[in-house]
Order: C-alpha cells, then sequence, then structure tokens
C-alpha cells in the first residue's frame, strides 16, 4: 500500500469530526472516497499532508510509504507536500497569487523543493504546461489572462510537476462543468497511466466514480460505511445510505451502475 490510514479521527474541542476512520490506497490505483458534503471527506484527505486547521486534532497513524506522516514535523512534511504528495483542490484559482505569472510559480515550486538551476526550472515548467495541452507562452501571463479550464489544467501540471507518489485530488471538477470535467478526469488518468501515481479522489459525483475508480469508500458523518471493489460495491451495495446515494445518482444508461452490461436470459 502506499497509503494506509489506520484509525483515524479528526476532533475539535466540542467534537468528534471523523471517527475511527481506516482506509488504503494501492500504489497506481484509483481510489474514490464518496460521501455527501459534510462527511468529513475534506478533513481526511487534509489530515494526509497536515494541512488541518489549527482548532483540529488528528489521532491514529497515516502511513505513507510505510512512516507515519502524523509523527513528521512540519519542516518534513513542507518537503513531502508537492514533491511526493500533491494536491489539487476545488478552489484550483485560489492555488495562484494574482501578482505572480503562471511561470513564476512553477518557478518558486521547484526553488522550494530544491531546483538550483534557472535552466532546468524553465524547461521543466514549459514541459508541465505542454504535457496538459497548454502552450508553453502562457508561462509568460497571469492567472486572470487564462480561461477557469486553462487554469485548472496549470494547477494540475503544478501538482505533478515533481512527479509525485500520490496524488489527492478533493472535489478537483466540482467548479467546472460536465464537460470540462470530463476533460480534467481523463487528463487525471492519462498522466497517471504516464507517472504510476496513486490517485485519492475525492468526490460526491457517481458518474466520474463509475467512470474512472478501481475501488471506492463511501463515508457518512464521520465514518467509512462501506469500501471494496467499485463494480461490487455499486452493483450490490450492502449499506443503506450507499444504496440511497446510488439510487439518487442519474443514471444514463441501461447498464448496471457500474457500467457493466447486463446479462440477457
Amino acid at each position: 500500500m502506499i497509503l494506509s490510514i489506520e484509525e483515524l479521527s479528526i476532533a475539535g474541542r466540542d467534537r468528534t469530526i471523523v471517527d475511527n476512520v481506516s482506509l488504503a490506497v494501492r500504489e497506481g490505483e484509483f481510489m474514490a472516497l464518496v460521501g455527501q458534503s459534510g462527511s468529513g471527506k475534506s478533513l481526511l484527505s487534509q489530515s494526509i499532508g497536515q494541512l488541518l486547521p489549527p482548532n483540529l486534532h488528528a489521532s491514529g497513524r497515516i502511513l505513507f510509504e510505510g512512516n507515519n506522516l502524523l509523527e513528521r514535523t512540519p519542516k518534513e512534511m513542507r518537503a513531502l507536500r508537492g514533491s511526493r504528495i500533491s494536491y489539487i483542490f476545488q478552489d484550483y484559482q485560489g492555488a495562484f497569487t494574482p501578482f505572480r505569472s503562471i511561470g513564476g510559480h512553477f518557478d518558486e515550486y521547484q526553488k522550494v523543493h530544491g531546483e538550483k538551476s534557472a535552466g532546468v526550472r524553465k524547461t521543466k515548467a514549459a514541459e508541465a504546461l505542454e504535457s496538459v495541452g497548454l502552450d508553453a507562452a502562457l508561462l509568460r501571463r497571469y492567472p486572470f489572462q487564462l480561461s477557469g479550464g486553462q487554469l485548472q489544467r496549470a494547477a494540475i501540471a503544478t501538482s505533478l510537476l515533481l512527479s509525485p507518489r500520490l496524488l489527492i485530488a478533493d472535489e478537483a471538477t466540482t467548479a467546472l462543468d460536465s464537460v470540462s470535467g470530463h476533460r480534467v478526469l481523463e487528463l487525471l488518468v492519462a498522466k497517471q497511466k504516464e507517472t504510476g501515481c496513486a490517485i485519492l479522489f475525492i468526490t460526491h459525483d457517481w458518474r466520474h466514480v463509475r467512470r474512472y475508480a478501481n475501488r471506492l469508500s463511501v463515508m457518512k458523518e464521520g465514518r467509512i460505511v462501506e469500501s471494496g471493489g467499485k463494480h461490487r460495491i455499486l452493483d450490490h451495495p450492502q449499506h443503506e445510505y450507499t444504496r440511497n446515494l446510488i439510487d439518487a445518482a442519474p443514471v444514463l444508461s441501461r447498464s448496471l451502475k457500474s457500467g457493466l452490461e447486463e446479462e440477457s436470459l
């Protein structure tokens, strides 16, 4: 396992928000974490990178490549984030400083993680943009000069720049229309095949789960209520909450929920 979350709880002063959750992500897989808003999905993803708000505390174990991330120092986590573990957030526009060019963001990102050669940084930035279908000339532009789709692609290029082993996509397509969201996920899957990274995909959109996930876990009120292979859960959900979520999702074909075809009698 590239990531193993064991008995993780996240609590504030008055209540426990994530309660004794265990979850595993295998190397190279597309793992979906599904649930309604407020179920604790995003807080769980933030705890992996020690990005929780200061009023919340995580306990348990989060093993990444065999090491417990909750025991890492802030300095050690800064070195891991962006290099071995990377994030794509719903608010991708917030990942860019308005007064810094796109190229400036890529340059700073690489300098923070130890690349000293300005020429190498420039070349890698151009290659990263081109790998997501953008022209390297956009490096000279500022965030407000890019469309939403271009900025989202630039955010993906940044997150994959240093070939992380784990990519955490937290509602990364929620702010996009269905066509743009599909293109972003196709791009993520293509980059995953290219780099071999694992993806932890936080979502409430069952269409994306059906199309892209290998395995999934369902989260309700801070707890995992069901985990397993995509086809098993979508076609034969065991928990009532999972059944209700699936039944409420739009179905666009007469095949099974997972996309498999019904066997003819």
